[in-house]
């Protein structure tokens, strides 16, 4: 028997896959808290769109009997209902209970653990070094070709195996910046953050070459700028989240182990900014951005954004495959994506995006957006020449079937 009365789905990681033969929806929660999953059949899967909350039980067996012209019994609806929880999927007390517990877990560690060690780099120092240093031509990196007065680095978050030449090629570049900052910014792609969230944490990240203490001092002055509610409503989401794990294991191999403050910013969708005005989010953004320049300004800053471009084929919602002409034209808009970057032109980037109405899927369309408004709020400086791109690559998934990744680096003086 369920206790839900309401059922109110939370946001679903969710595919479609085969079970005996016949297609199932696999629901599952992105947060991780619960190992269960959730196996539905196509027509119960049509009930996920009646789960907002705004229904009861017989409600929803009402809209669902007039969608489907097919009936659902009370108990059958209430095991549904019971496996969804079951699985964290639903806003309820259960999970409330549980996000709670694993939050107070996550901050009492003495710092975040490292998530995808021993799957995507080695847990030891000499061993990440080693992969590390593989990615490049020379097998390390020479001082003598870093660039000078780099004040932004945006560099991919994608898996090493298929993006590491990206990476590599980037911080290779970035070298000396990542040497002489005093405290970096890094903001990273939430990809299961609400609308226009800007998340923060006062915990550490642990990398394999040691850790990056977390400037309390700059957090702190975001969250009085836009609200404890705000600030560390998805703090959970940096338990998991991949994009600031990944860049900030290159950024601590490029500065040699040295413990540089940071401050880890998880950025969530920007749909509403894209789409249209949207003030309210604009106005908490401004603020968070004067706050946290307020907050380094006086220090060697290096700002990054740990960001993949866009995200092409089947895998991602397109009927077709992308093929040879589709790649050259993306190819083309991620050129002018990149433009706008290494100008230092965070309007004409979201421009860029909102031209195409995201057509292309950029999910570092935050990360970028909010580091390039950070350099321009610390330092008005012209916006002509300030950066170059240092790599781009169009990556495919693992399901080989005309799906890609597009990747980039790029530096801004």
């Amino acid at each position: 028997m369920t206790t839900v009365d309401f059922p109110k789905l939370r946001l679903l990681d969710s595919q479609w896959s085969e079970q005996d033969g016949q297609p199932v929806l696999v629901v599952r929660d992105r947060l991780g808290l619960t190992g269960q999953i959730a196996i539905l059949p196509p027509v119960i899967a049509v009930l996920l769109g009646l789960f907002d909350g705004s229904r009861d039980l017989e409600a929803i067996r009402a809209a669902f009997a007039l969608r489907t012209g097919t009936s659902i019994g009370r108990r059958q609806l209430e095991d549904i209902v019971a496996q969804l929880d079951g699985a964290l999927l639903l806003e309820s007390p259960r999970f409330e209970e549980i996000r709670v517990a694993a939050l107070a877990e996550f901050r009492s560690a003495p710092a975040r653990p490292m998530s995808l060690a021993g799957q995507v780099y080695p847990i030891d120092a000499e061993d990440c070094e080693r992969q590390l240093g593989g990615y490049g031509v020379s097998g390390g990196m020479d001082p003598a070709g870093s660039a000078d007065s780099v004040r932004c680095v945006i560099c991919p978050h994608i898996d090493y195996q298929r993006g590491g030449h990206v990476y590599y090629r980037t911080w290779h570049r970035a070298l000396r910046a990542a040497e002489e900052a005093e405290v970096v910014v890094l903001f990273g792609t939430d990809h299961f953050g609400g609308t226009g969230s800007f998340t923060l944490t006062r915990q550490s990240y642990q990398t394999p070459f040691g850790v990056l203490p977390t400037d309390l001092a700059a957090v702190d002055a975001v969250v009085r700028a836009i609200g404890e509610d705000v600030a560390y409503r998805e703090e959970l989401h940096h338990r998991g989240e991949h994009s600031i794990e990944l860049g900030s294991v290159w950024l601590s191999y490029a500065a040699d182990g040295r413990p540089i403050p940071m401050v880890p910013v998880l950025c969530g969708s920007f749909h509403r900014l894209v789409e249209g005005p949207a003030q309210e989010e604009r106005e908490r953004l401004d603020r968070a951005i004067a706050a946290l320049a307020g907050a380094v300004a006086g220090r060697r800053v290096l700002v990054v954004a740990a960001a993949d471009l866009a995200h092409v084929g089947p895998d991602f919602g397109d009927e077709a495959a992308f093929g040879r002409s589709q790649k050259a034209e993306l190819e083309g808009r991620d050129a002018r994506l990149l433009d706008r970057v290494v100008d230092l032109d965070p309007e004409g980037f979201l421009e860029e995006v909102r031209e195409v109405g995201d057509r292309f899927r950029v999910c570092g369309l935050p990360p970028i957006y909010l580091a390039l408004r950070l350099v321009r709020e610390l330092a008005e400086v012209s916006a002509q020449g300030r950066g170059e791109v240092v790599a781009y690559d169009q990556c495919p998934t693992p399901s080989a079937n005309g799906s890609w990744v597009s990747v980039a680096g790029a530096l801004v003086r």
